[in-house]
């Protein structure tokens, strides 16, 4: 099942939901349109989906934010505007199922900050990231003050926009941006490896980490200890679960490392 409109391209493969910023000659800029429409489609996911893989179609995962677009709002619009980008961006971060990345090409602005609510990045050797929004005299407003400096640290952003610093893609890796880099051209396929790999999972252990991990990070110590400790009972005691561990028990499930 396929389908394309003027912003994105969508098809299920094996479970796994590929979702394509449909603007290449934009550079896949994203706007208030692309914005709506991914938010439609994290609302109405099918039922036995596993995983699902953003990409971008052209040369480019994401310029960013279509400036050409950027329109005279007051503070409390520029807010709201904002507001809007966030709830679709927590949609990804806390979605159903877990969400690959595929990255080449410019991954700038509003596209890093789309990449970022991901819970896994593959970028291929073209990626480059930026915020470009400090030497335009804008500040971010997708969520990047927030998801960025837990993946790569505060003082990394605040060189990125206050410098304009350019991070490319085996740099981004150490740093933090992305978990895997590979070769051009390869990126789709490890994605694809990685979310059939995902899919495995229990789908109670995939949402877990999706929608509850991260709140246990964003709460204080005690207040997530104890939440992990719901969650790992809640885990335990479902069926799959208990078959999962009855067959490693007696040797019927891979050892680590096999």
């Amino acid at each position: 099942m396929s389908q394309t409109t003027q912003l994105i391209k969508t098809e299920i493969k094996q479970n796994v939901l590929l979702v394509g910023l449909n603007r290449p000659n934009k550079r896949n800029a994203l706007n208030d349109a692309c914005i709506h429409e991914l938010d439609d489609i994290f609302n109405t996911l099918p039922k036995d989906l596993k995983c699902i893989i953003i990409y971008g179609e052209g040369d480019h995962f994401s310029a960013g934010l279509d400036l050409s677009e950027l329109q005279e709002r007051d503070a409390m619009e520029g807010m709201l505007h904002s507001r809007m980008w966030h709830k679709t961006m927590d949609k990804i971060q806390y979605s159903e199922v877990p969400v690959v990345v595929k990255l080449h090409g410019a991954c700038v602005g509003g596209g890093l900050e789309l990449a970022s609510c991901a819970h896994i990045r593959v970028a291929e050797k073209s990626t480059f990231y930026a915020l470009p929004e400090g030497t335009r005299g804008i500040f971010v407003g997708g969520g990047a003050s927030v998801r960025l400096p837990k993946l790569i640290g505060i003082d990394k952003m605040m060189d990125m926009m206050l410098t304009g610093r350019v991070h490319k893609a085996e740099e981004g890796y150490a740093l933090g941006f992305s978990q895997y880099v590979v070769e051009n051209g390869e990126g789709m396929a490890k994605a694809m490896e990685l979310a059939l790999r995902i899919g495995e999972n229990a789908p109670m252990t995939n949402r877990a980490l999706t929608q509850i991990l991260p709140r246990i990070v964003d709460a204080g110590q005690d207040i997530g200890m104890v939440m992990e400790s719901m969650t790992a009972a809640i885990a335990q005691s479902a069926p799959e679960a208990k078959k999962r561990l009855k067959d490693f028990l007696e040797g019927r499930a891979k050892k680590v490392g096999e």
